[in-house]
């Protein structure tokens, strides 16, 4: 038997077409590692591990409609985010996302070399840090390139509340930026 690294990933994604067990082990060890941040970004720690394995069980099914057009990591990585949403909405976090009409001041501009000063680590676990909604919508705007239209409908919110939502989560990451800065002066 050969290792997992010299399996072509396209002979992993025919083996898991053909519901090879060993070919979805190895896609599985390829992968998880790459996807769970994804989940993570969205849920947090504990709800990222059940949407991982219901994310790999999604990527087995439908592993046959992937057409070989564009990255394959990309085409799981929707997968992933369209999994982490789906709990959101089961769990109805997304429904009490609101639209901010008055979105207050961060509070100026930071100040020069801040964010030289924070860690990329820190920067997600400020990210990570925000009400699921924000994050939610912070993640598919800034993270994974959709507009807001496409936030929007992906959320079932208005394509203005997708607006007002960045703005109010750039605003609170802003002042949490503040506060882990002044803090390790």
């Amino acid at each position: 038997m050969r290792e997992t690294s010299t399996y072509t990933e396209a002979e992993l994604i025919s083996g898991c077409a053909h519901g090879d067990r060993e070919a979805q082990r190895m896609l599985y060890d390829r992968y998880a590692s790459v996807m769970y941040p994804v989940c993570v970004r969205y849920l947090g720690r504990e709800d990222a591990k059940d949407v991982l394995q219901e994310g790999f069980l999604t990527v087995f099914d439908k592993i046959g409609t992937y057409k070989g057009e564009g990255s394959f990591e990309g085409w799981m990585r929707k997968i992933f985010v369209n999994a982490s949403l789906m709990h959101l909405r089961k769990t109805d976090v997304l429904r009490r996302t609101e639209d901010i009409d008055e979105v207050p001041e961060a509070g100026g501009v930071l100040e020069h070399g801040v964010l030289e000063q924070i860690s990329s680590r820190e920067i997600l676990d400020l990210v990570a840090g925000l009400p699921a909604g924000l994050r939610s919508v912070f993640n598919l705007f800034v993270m994974e390139g959709y507009s807001h239209a496409e936030v929007g409908a992906l959320l079932g919110i208005t394509e203005q509340s997708s607006r007002s939502q960045l703005s109010r989560a750039r605003s609170l990451l802003q002042e949490k930026i503040k506060e882990l800065y002044h803090g390790k002066r």
